[in-house]
């Protein structure tokens, strides 16, 4: 079969094929219009995920990490690439200020197999009831001790506000009940903030660091 006859024949790894370029979908082409796993079916972004329920039995090698109402969908696109290479699991917590199949999901956008890292919550309170046996350690600016001063388990959850940095974090999430540590990451000062998924990555790292890097190479 030749290209012709293979595009006239409706197969989905030519739809694939024709929408990317570089890595990342053009821009001609809509958010919705299609939706593939790795092999170019098409699926559901939400079907690609991992399920509360799953992740709460998962073995892993570092902490989860937890993004609270994430509003740029870059940051979120990274954190997922991030989660992958590390054997993270991301939670993202709604409301959620994108679209899931947001074109600029872009780190996600052509793998989609990396999303069976991530699990969507409808609220704070479910990642809580999900993951009951789990410390909840979050970053913030208004913590005193620095995020190498805590011994990480692979069952915590580092939780991370929304972006922008000029919009304080919620307070009653951040240093609720439930949280059993705040930390931050030292910055020069009278400077605003760094990049979200930035800050993450270093913290997934430095917990990596402390678990000897189990599963990486």
């Amino acid at each position: 079969m030749n290209r012709q006859e293979q595009e006239r024949s409706g197969d989905p790894s030519n739809a694939v094929e024709r929408m990317y370029e570089y890595g990342y979908r053009k821009s001609n082409y809509g958010p919705d219009e299609l939706v593939t796993d790795a092999h170019g079916n098409p699926i559901s972004v939400v079907d690609a995920m991992m399920k509360a329920d799953q992740a709460s039995r998962v073995k892993t090698s570092t902490p989860h990490l937890c993004y609270y109402s994430p509003r740029i969908p870059g940051n979120t696109g990274s954190a997922i690439r991030l989660c992958a290479v590390t054997g993270t699991i991301l939670h993202l917590i709604e409301p959620l200020g994108f679209n899931l199949k947001d074109t600029k999901l872009r780190r996600a956008g052509l793998d989609y197999h990396d999303m069976a890292h991530v699990v969507l919550h409808p609220d704070f309170d479910d990642l809580v009831r999900s993951m009951p046996d789990s410390r909840i350690i979050a970053f913030t600016a208004h913590a005193d001790k620095l995020y190498t001063e805590v011994s990480y388990r692979p069952d915590d959850i580092l939780l991370f506000g929304p972006e922008p940095g000029d919009i304080p974090d919620p307070m009653e999430i951040m240093a609720g009940p439930h949280v059993a540590e705040q930390v931050r990451l030292p910055m020069r000062p009278s400077l605003r903030s760094l990049n979200l998924t930035n800050c993450a990555s270093i913290a997934i790292y430095e917990a990596w660091r402390q678990l000897g890097f189990q599963g990486g190479r």
